[in-house]
């Protein structure tokens, strides 16, 4: 549980930094990046992009942007 919190907090200081348009954040498992996740100003929302299958989902939910990135 305490991974999903790490990925909240991280999540939530993109949400909170407002010194660009756009924030960009690498999440990594066991030291092999696997996604990045960019957080859109304009849109108060997400995007996802998945290494292994290069596929990229939105989102404008923290939580569920979380639990995307916690099952990849």
């Amino acid at each position: 549980m305490s991974q999903l919190l790490g990925i909240i907090q991280r999540l939530h200081a993109m949400q909170e930094d407002e010194s660009a348009e756009t924030q960009a954040r690498r999440f990594e498992k066991n030291g092999t990046p696997v996604c990045e996740v960019k957080f859109f100003q304009a849109s108060n929302s997400f995007e996802v992009e998945i290494y292994g299958d290069n596929s990229k989902y939105q989102f404008d939910d923290i939580d569920m942007t979380a639990i995307e990135i916690f099952e990849t």
